[in-house]
């Protein structure tokens, strides 16, 4: 039997690593880690240094770089030690998600356990894991000349990717779940696909935020400062005034915070519609379960900001929207076939 249970497996267990994956990386971002490992070997890169010499060649390694020499120049071995852990952590799991990928995809693919459909979505979610590699050897790469802080914008592409890689392993998955297309409301569905459009925006500007360290600053809600709705910095940061939202902190930070109640009207406008839909197109508890996921999300949001982004709850911000870009997936699925 084609595409069978194992097939489904194997994509949920993708699903699975990929945000473990990304959770290590939001620790990785947030204890300013991922400059320490600044080469890429793809076999021996995933064993640590395994004695004290080891570990001196490879501190002495890091000393060559701006992200000592400007900012962590003060650091022990041991404080070393600790920062090489994360961004080591997180290189071996995108071995292991690549690992987890290609052999059962072979596997299936010689014992004739896909049809040919799953095998092009296969194909493709191969692709964007590899990409996905590049990018993150891309933006680590940004770090390593002149300043000791990555490229936000190849950050957020980093990112994007990698929740983009998840939505699409769940919605193939799902695909082999749900493969009967019924009846369907299109501008019901088609209201799903901006919320989505919405909501990945909204995850690429969080990911803006994250690379500028925008979350430092302007640490009030609902106003960006004691009595102003808008900060004046948003406006005069960068030249010309556009640049303010795309690399200026303030800006930046005002675009995150507002587009936030953007994705909370949309949603919220979602489940309003959804109720005047014929019964057997409502799915109310995927609705349910959506603005939930949402209202977590939100909370999370304000006290992130609010407590200036410590490393749990910068974290959980990002499984926050890990999880919602999940019930989006699900819903626009339920919707869709």
């Amino acid at each position: 039997m084609k595409d069978n249970k194992k097939v489904i497996y194997w994509l949920f267990t993708g699903c699975i690593l990929i945000f473990i994956m990304v959770i290590v990386g939001g620790i990785t971002r947030l204890t300013h880690s991922g400059l320490s490992m600044s080469d890429y070997k793809l076999v021996t890169g995933t064993i640590p240094p395994l004695n004290e010499q080891e570990w001196t060649e490879t501190f002495e390694h890091y000393k060559q770089f701006p992200e000592y020499q400007k900012k962590n120049f003060h650091f022990t071995l041991e404080e070393f030690k600790d920062i090489y852990f994360w961004e080591w952590l997180h290189r071996v799991l995108g071995r292991l998600i690549g690992l987890v990928f290609i052999i059962p995809f072979l596997y299936f693919l010689i014992t004739k356990q896909l049809t040919k459909p799953t095998i092009k979505k296969a194909i493709l979610l191969l692709f964007l894991g590899g990409f996905q590699g590049f990018l993150g050897w891309y933006m680590v790469k940004s770090g390593l000349v002149d300043m000791p802080d990555v490229s936000h914008y190849r950050l957020a592409a980093h990112l994007i990717t990698a929740f983009l890689t998840f939505a699409y392993t769940l919605w193939v998955a799902l695909d082999l779940i749900y493969p009967y297309r019924s009846s369907i409301n299109k501008s019901f569905r088609n209201l799903l696909r901006v919320g989505m459009l919405v909501l990945i925006i909204q995850i690429i500007w969080g990911a803006f935020v994250a690379g500028l360290d925008a979350g430092l600053i302007h640490n009030f809600w609902p106003l960006m400062a004691e009595g102003k709705l808008i900060h004046e910095t948003v406006w005069i940061e960068q030249e010309p005034l556009i640049m303010n939202f795309i690399e200026g902190k303030s800006g930046v930070q005002f675009v995150h915070r507002y587009m936030a109640y953007v994705v909370v009207a949309v949603i919220l406008y979602i489940w309003y519609r959804s109720r005047k839909l014929a019964p057997e197109h409502r799915h109310p508890k995927v609705i349910n379960t959506l603005l939930v996921l949402l209202v977590f999300q939100f909370i999370l949001g304000v006290f992130t900001l609010l407590l200036q982004v410590p490393v749990w709850l910068g974290v959980a911000h990002q499984m926050g929207a890990f999880f919602l870009l999940a019930g989006m997936t699900y819903t626009l699925h339920r919707f869709t076939k």
